[in-house]
């Protein structure tokens, strides 16, 4: 089918479609386009009239989202730096209070040895008036110095233990890196070698200033190293009096303390000794007085009384561990 030419003869097909192309010389997409830009340039809504509220309600979340993130980042951090000072005014006040506590152990502690001493004055007084009283006294001062109620002083060897170094990467404050436990001195180490200088000859010891007695006990609890119940602190100074040359050598020639240089060599532990010419060990704490009965009449006098059963041997107790008590 062909359309009819202006001048009523018949045209073609590939004549009309030419005639469109010259006629429509912009495409109809490229005209909407146009369109729409011309009315956001006039500030009127271009096609389709929900699309700019769209946009806004978009940008209104957004920012409200961005709102809402910013209050909550403040009152966390807010939260945060309160109960980090509330913490510190905590520490602040405990730390306060240890002191003021300790300065009066302390207090008590010094007065308690003054008595103990006028009380000691006023024994020495009433015994040493009799010959039998005086027996009783070199018997009691020989009990004294063996249960480590006397201070003594003399020459012998200082012992340090000490834990490892921090690494340079560690935080001081807030505790980078988890330290290896390997690398602490605990309550095992400083048994060793008070062990071993028992063992090599000493005749007294003591650990921080704590002296050792036959009761006395050296125990870990938490952090901390207790020597008869009181915290001794890093690092450690075991001080031994006795001979130089002989506890030196027994020292040395101990497996106690080939383990401990070992663990020295192995995790940093600080581990050393060295001769002294003169150490002052204190006296040990006086043992709680759990039972007593009077003596009555000659102690030495044997017992004429018939025993009504059959004569035992004495029971044998195991040995007493110095450094532990047990």
């Amino acid at each position: 089918m062909t359309a009819a030419p202006p001048g009523g003869g018949p045209r073609s097909l590939g004549a009309s479609l030419l005639d469109d192309v010259l006629a429509e010389t912009l495409d109809p997409a490229y005209a909407q386009a146009a369109e729409a830009r011309a009315a956001r340039a006039a500030g009127a809504p271009a096609g389709d009239g929900e699309a700019a509220p769209r946009r806004w309600r978009g940008r209104t979340l957004v920012a409200l989202t961005m709102v809402v993130a910013g209050v909550l980042a403040a009152v966390t951090y807010a939260q945060a730096a309160e109960r980090l000072q509330g913490r510190q005014e905590i520490r602040a006040a405990l730390v306060e209070d240890i002191r003021t506590e300790s300065d009066a152990s302390d207090a008590l502690a010094a007065e308690l040895e003054e008595l103990r001493a006028e009380v000691g004055r006023a024994r020495d007084e009433l015994l040493a008036s009799s010959s039998t009283g005086q027996r009783a006294l070199d018997e009691l001062r020989r009990a004294e110095v063996g249960a480590a109620a006397v201070p003594v002083r003399g020459p012998g060897l200082l012992v340090t233990l000490a834990n490892a170094g921090s690494g340079a990467d560690d935080d001081p404050v807030g505790g980078g890196a988890e330290a290896d436990v390997r690398g602490r001195v605990r309550d095992g180490d400083l048994q060793q070698v008070v062990n071993a200088l028992w063992a090599a000859g000493a005749e007294a010891i003591s650990i921080n200033g704590q002296r050792l007695g036959p009761t006395s006990a050296i125990r870990f609890a938490g952090e901390a190293v207790l020597v008869d119940f009181r915290p001794v602190t890093n690092p450690y100074e075991v001080r031994a009096i006795g001979d130089p040359d002989t506890l030196s050598s027994g020292f040395l020639a101990s497996p106690e303390v080939g383990a401990l240089a070992l663990i020295e060599e192995s995790f940093g532990l600080r581990f050393d000794f060295a001769r002294k010419d003169d150490l002052s060990l204190p006296a040990a704490g006086t043992p709680e007085l759990r039972a007593a009965r009077p003596v009555t009449g000659d102690r030495t006098a044997p017992s004429t009384a018939p025993s009504t059963t059959p004569p035992t041997a004495p029971p044998t107790a195991p040995p007493t561990d110095p450094a532990t008590g047990d």
